[in-house]
């Protein structure tokens, strides 16, 4: 993932995040097969604590890492590919590999998915207070309201909400996160005076109290006060309910897009929200997912690409993708045109169907790895150049 940030010099900055899951198949699906593949050591410490450290010599700016709560079970309507091709599955838990890897780093920093919805707000902002002490400030959260009704079915429900009410609870989870991190420790509360016995001084810890439509609570934050205090907020929403959302609360928004022309469109109302919301627009920094494949020269990065292909499984994408949507695509013939359902899945991959025509083998050709994001291949000079276009065509 990438995002510029910019500065008094007007000079651009790309802010370079990577994207990973506490899963073998993450995003470019089948490339597990791949003899040079390391992913089936997910479930091992040293795997991800070795990636850190390459991440931060890297200088890269974070690690992004997605989650899911449920499985892919829409397409061939089972999860046998799923399990098969491990599309996400299995899946553990991300939050367990932050402590380590803040251990082997100083700046990396950390954006972990979690979906609110199967959460408590108060267990959830003591987590997430805890790490923010324990990787000194590099900790934030990417904001989920799931899209898989096999999640629902897991924690004893028969679907998902309605989307707009899912966000509705996301707001009331804010807040009260919010009073949590922000409103019941004042910043000196904690004075550590060994010689008056005084830990904490009780005149500057507050009860919270929250009576609201989905969440009650009273009582005094377990947790002292954090280098952030709130961490890094981040958001992929792209439904209007879902801009609204981001625009108002989110420091980093991810998006998705296959065109330039696209991704700008995005950018621009995302600045403009961001004005409505009275807020500075630069102050939301985006971030665009890419998949780069890389090598010495731009021929031996075809060579490497075309190695790649061999291994990835498009169909697997294409099962990650029917979960994404809501709809079985493996009922329509490969040249088959997929129309337009409303379903409570992600709004801007959904929409896809809504503006253009699709078929499973355009689907397939845009899975050339296994993953939906555009590919840049070439020589590190030629991703540079091409990213530098990018942004300029862009704006993010």
């Amino acid at each position: 993932m990438t995002n510029t940030s910019q500065h008094a010099t007007q000079k651009k900055q790309i802010l370079l995040n990577a994207f990973d899951m506490n899963s073998v198949g993450h995003i470019n699906h089948g490339l597990w097969t791949h003899p040079r593949d390391e992913s089936h050591r997910f479930n091992e410490l040293n795997y991800w604590t070795d990636l850190a450290k390459t991440l931060e010599q890297g200088l890269f700016d974070g690690l992004f890492i997605a989650d899911i709560t449920g499985v892919y079970d829409v397409y061939q309507n089972g999860i046998d590919l799923t399990l098969k091709e491990s599309i996400q599955l299995p899946s553990h838990d991300p939050s367990t590999l932050i402590s380590a890897m803040a251990a082997v780093t100083q700046n990396l920093g950390f954006g972990v998915t979690v979906n609110l919805s199967y959460e408590t707000p108060y267990q959830f902002a003591r987590r997430f207070a805890s790490l923010d002490h324990l990787t000194q400030g590099r900790i934030g959260w990417n904001i989920v309201t799931g899209y898989l009704d096999s999640a629902e079915r897991l924690i004893g429900q028969k679907g998902l909400k309605d989307h707009d009410l899912r966000y509705e609870q996301a707001e009331e989870f804010l807040e009260l996160c919010y009073k949590f991190w922000e409103g019941s420790w004042e910043n000196d509360a904690v004075q550590k005076d060994k010689q008056k016995r005084i830990f904490t001084d009780p005149k500057k810890v507050h009860q919270i109290n929250h009576q609201g439509r989905f969440y009650q609570s009273q009582g005094v934050f377990q947790v002292s006060p954090s280098p952030q205090r709130t961490p890094v907020l981040f958001q992929a929403g792209a439904s209007p309910r879902g801009l609204a959302f981001s625009t108002r609360h989110a420091e980093c928004v991810f998006i998705g897009g296959d065109q330039p022309a696209k991704i700008k469109q995005q950018v621009d109302k995302i600045r403009e929200l961001a004005v409505q919301q009275g807020r500075n627009p630069e102050d939301i920094k985006i971030f665009v997912g890419i998949t780069v494949v890389t090598a010495e020269t731009d021929e031996l990065a075809q060579e490497k690409l075309a190695e790649y292909a061999r291994y990835a499984s498009p169909e697997a994408g294409l099962a990650h993708f029917s979960s994404s949507v809501g709809i079985d695509l493996s009922k329509y013939a490969d040249d088959e045109a997929i129309p337009y359902q409303q379903t409570n899945s992600i709004a801007s991959v959904n929409n896809k169907f809504k503006e253009n025509q699709i078929t499973p083998n355009d689907l397939k050709a845009q899975h050339q790895l296994g993953g939906r994001y555009p590919l840049i291949v070439g020589s590190g000079e030629t991703i540079a150049e091409k990213l530098i276009q990018l942004i300029d065509e862009t704006g993010y």
